[in-house]
C-alpha cells in the first residue's frame, strides 16, 4: 500500500523520476514502523515537495527513536546482519535522512534531490 501511495503522490507532484528510489525507501521506513510499533496506533505517510526535491516522512505514535536508526551517526550498519540493511539503503540512496520527535510520537524521514530536467 505504501508503494502505491508514494507512486501516486510523486505523480501528483510531477516528480516521477523519484519513483523507484522513493518506493524502496518508503517501503523500508513503513516496514520498520509496522515491525517496531505494532499496536501503538496508526502510521502516517507524509510526502512534501521541497524547493530542492522531495521529503518523505513516516509518522508513528511511538516517541522512542527507531532502534536501528540510533547508528545514524558516523558508524555504518553491518550489511551482513539480518537487520540494518534498510538503514544502509536509506543512507546510500537519499540526499539526507533522520528522525525527530513529534507531538504524537516520531517522524522518520528521507529527502531526494530534484531530478526534473531544468
Amino acid at each position: 500500500m505504501a508503494r502505491a501511495l508514494i507512486r501516486t503522490a510523486l505523480a501528483d507532484l510531477d516528480a516521477s523520476a523519484y519513483r523507484d528510489t522513493a518506493e524502496l525507501l518508503t517501503a523500508e521506513l513503513v516496514a520498520n514502523a509496522v515491525e517496531h510499533t505494532a499496536g501503538k496506533g496508526p502510521i502516517e505517510l507524509v510526502v512534501r515537495r521541497l524547493a530542492g526535491g522531495c521529503r518523505v516522512e513516516v509518522h508513528d505514535r511511538d516517541p522512542e527513536p527507531p532502534g536501528d536508526l540510533t547508528t545514524w551517526d558516523d558508524t555504518p550498519p553491518d550489511p551482513w546482519q539480518e537487520h540494518g540493511r534498510g538503514l544502509l539503503l536509506i543512507r546510500a540512496l537519499s540526499a539526507a535522512c533522520g528522525h525527530r520527535r513529534t507531538d504524537g510520537g516520531k517522524a522518520v524521514w528521507f529527502t531526494l534531490p530534484d531530478l526534473r530536467a531544468p
